[in-house]
């Protein structure tokens, strides 16, 4: 599993791509053929990052108990984020390799995830980057951008941010 860190400043966000992490085999459930999300976020949460954020990115098929599966994961202005390439392929749902589409899907992902780890809830606006994505249709109907009253909130969240301390410094 590779993540990607940002680092927040007033005038700018940097990131930059650690060694990768193993995945932790007890988030595997054999029942479902799945990994466990809040599992794996919480394994990223023991490590320690000298950053704001962090955006755990990985190939294996997520879940949270009550659904039958996650694109990614993350907690309300939380330190980390995850996401799941695993269902972002348009070839898991038997179509054409498309490069295009599925960087496209990574982008709306991690935006999202990253938007709720910055304190982001759900948007009602089908458009919005923080629009629920329950199925793959939704993520390829939404912008990879946030509508203006989520914009408005993430700048904020943003500068509240610039201002602290990185994440476990």
């Amino acid at each position: 599993m590779d993540t990607v860190s940002l680092e927040l400043s007033p005038s700018r966000l940097s990131c930059w791509i650690s060694p990768a992490l193993e995945i932790p085999l007890f988030a595997y459930n054999d029942a479902r053929g799945q990994y466990d999300s809040k599992a794996i976020l919480t394994h990223l949460l023991q490590n320690p990052y000298e950053t704001t954020k962090v955006l755990g990115v990985t190939h294996v098929d997520l879940y949270v108990p009550i659904l039958k599966y996650v694109f990614g994961l993350a907690q309300i202005e939380g330190p980390c984020a995850l996401i799941s390439l695993h269902r972002l392929a348009p070839q898991f749902y038997d179509k054409p390799s498309d490069w295009e589409l599925f960087m496209s899907r990574i982008e709306k992902t991690a935006l999202h995830e990253l938007g709720h780890s910055f304190g982001l809830t759900h948007c009602k606006d089908r458009r919005c980057i923080m629009y629920s994505a329950t199925r793959i249709e939704d993520t390829d109907h939404k912008k990879a951008k946030f509508c203006p009253n989520c914009f408005e909130l993430l700048k904020w969240y943003i500068s509240k941010y610039a201002e602290s301390e990185p994440m476990n410094a």
